[in-house]
């Protein structure tokens, strides 16, 4: 996959630009529905950055836990899936993924934040997550705390983090 829309979005202080921007400022969409509605973009999103990026194996990725969550994928212009998440019915996000030549762009957190919205919505006091350890500073800076010991999962470092949330 090439630089394509998120890096022409992007250039040097584009970053900011695009994190302070709804992403329907620039003709793009964020999308919440069923895995019936969003399986083929959430999976190419996640085929791209776990399995093939990362090395997961498939195997390991899809969970029977996708058909029960909502999940949230944000669309470029042309209607290529770039980011990706899930909330499962307790209150956890998951399943965070962002296209290499779109990070460090805001789409995540837009992610993040609309999965938190719908988990406050459903009545959820917190949210919780498994971040892998380089995202750390991400979740921080969207109100995370880390908990616990760093574990492995799928042979990649991770730490629980939570978010109490107001009503």
């Amino acid at each position: 996959m090439g630089q394509g829309a998120c890096a022409e979005q992007a250039p040097e202080s584009g970053a900011a630009l695009l994190a302070n921007e709804p992403v329907s400022a620039l003709g793009w969409s964020l999308r919440l529905g069923s895995w019936v509605e969003l399986r083929d973009s959430a999976s190419a999103v996640r085929q791209a950055v776990f399995v093939r990026e990362q090395g997961i194996p498939q195997s390991l990725e899809w969970d029977e836990a996708d058909s029960n969550c909502l999940h949230a994928v944000i669309l470029d212009e042309g209607n290529r899936p770039v980011a990706t998440g899930r909330l499962l019915p307790d209150g956890h996000i998951g399943r965070m993924a962002v296209l290499a030549e779109c990070r460090r762009t805001g789409l995540g957190g837009q992610v993040l934040q609309a999965l938190i919205e719908a988990a406050r919505q459903r009545g959820h006091l917190c949210v919780v997550l498994s971040a892998q350890v380089h995202a750390l500073s991400f979740y921080r800076r969207h109100g995370f705390v880390a908990e616990g010991p760093i574990y492995d999962d799928v042979g990649i470092p991770h730490q629980d983090m939570t978010k109490p949330l107001e009503p």
